[in-house]
């Protein structure tokens, strides 16, 4: 099975997994891995890497937008076979280690089982390690609110609410948001099409979550990479205004 990857912009490439995404940013031979899916994804990981002309060994930093098993499935592998630094808010760090899980549960997956697409997505989750166990040894902590000095030059974005570190990663230069679960443009247990928060089920803190919105639409952009759903093409303050727009 191949990655489904797309270029979105120069050295700037957005991957779809299972039900869920991640980014690949390249400068030169070096990269920077945005998530990294379900641990279940992790030959298509490897896979996207190789199309893009990287390599696991290329990669200088993992950078997580938050600790939730379908991102973090293949961090702490990197980091114990290749060295791999795994970065995170500093919020997220702890939750990265294991130290808590804010993630949805068994019991309110099954709760919300009479929802279309929920069970079905549920089981999909479940063959690509969603539950599985995979905390990161040593993570370590970025600062917000400048680029880091990272292939693709990343600044990090503090949007709380899905989790209490939840990171959007800014690339102003390219024009380009990846949003991680702060905004998304589908989930297979959303009827929706186009940007939107996923589910309340899925928010440790939903009214968090929709005050983040607030900082994304500060950031200027004309590109969304979400956690969740194809690419989205449009001014961030758009997209903001059409989540807003389709919250209950």
């Amino acid at each position: 099975m191949r990655a489904d990857v797309r270029q979105v912009a120069d050295g700037t490439y957005l991957v779809h997994g299972s039900h869920t995404n991640w980014v690949i940013l390249t400068e030169g031979e070096a990269a920077t891995l945005v998530d990294t899916g379900y641990p279940g994804d992790r030959e298509l990981l490897l896979d996207s890497l190789t199309a893009v002309g990287s390599s696991p060994e290329a990669l200088v930093a993992v950078l997580i937008s938050h600790a939730h098993t379908d991102h973090l499935g293949s961090a702490e592998y990197l980091s114990a076979a290749h060295g791999t630094p795994v970065r995170l808010h500093q919020a997220e760090v702890p939750h990265a280690r294991r130290e808590f899980l804010h993630q949805v549960s068994v019991g309110t997956v099954l709760a919300n089982g009479w929802r279309p697409g929920v069970l079905p997505w549920a089981v999909r989750a479940i063959r690509s390690g969603g539950t599985a166990h995979v905390p990161v040894e040593a993570p370590e902590a970025f600062a917000t609110g400048a680029p880091l000095d990272l292939p693709g030059r990343p600044t990090p974005v503090h949007t709380p609410g899905h989790t209490l570190g939840h990171c959007a990663f800014h690339l102003p230069h390219a024009g380009v948001l990846v949003s991680g679960d702060a905004l998304v443009s589908g989930h297979p247990t959303s009827r929706r099409e186009g940007p939107q928060l996923l589910p309340r089920m899925f928010h440790h803190e939903r009214t968090a979550a929709l005050a983040s919105l607030d900082t994304l639409e500060r950031l200027d952009a004309d590109v969304l990479l979400p956690g969740h759903g194809p690419a989205h093409r449009g001014p961030t303050r758009s997209a903001v205004r059409q989540a807003r727009e389709r919250v209950t």
